[in-house]
């Protein structure tokens, strides 16, 4: 772990979250765990890993928006195909009961099948 302190890094990460979110998050600490957004709670090194990947998005958001405005007509017509008709799935004689019965009059021959 960094020898930042917790203030430092949950600054960062709130400035980072608020860069990706648009929002603050509301961030609850509890006995050297840190519950964001009432989700699940982590560590102080968790949210330092957490930081890392909001402002990694948030940059790659950036490149993804600038392309997309330079051509706005491609994603308007990939949008636009029609979804394939799904195939219908063909059944098998498969039986996980039948499977499970063989296995056992084959280990002992004679004994009763489970109910």
């Amino acid at each position: 772990m960094s020898t930042q302190d917790k203030d430092q890094i949950i600054e960062q990460f709130t400035k980072a979250y608020k860069s990706a979110n648009g929002k603050e998050p509301s961030i609850e600490a509890k006995g050297g765990w840190y519950s964001i957004d009432g989700a699940k709670n982590v560590r102080l090194a968790a949210l330092e890993e957490m930081t890392a990947e909001l402002e990694a998005n948030a940059g790659a958001k950036s490149k993804t928006t600038k392309s997309e405005k330079a051509a706005p007509s491609k994603t308007k017509k990939a949008a636009a195909k029609p979804k394939a008709t799904k195939k219908a799935k063909s059944k098998s004689d498969f039986s996980v009961k039948a499977y499970w019965e063989e296995q056992i009059m084959a280990r002992n021959p004679g004994s009763k099948l489970p109910r």
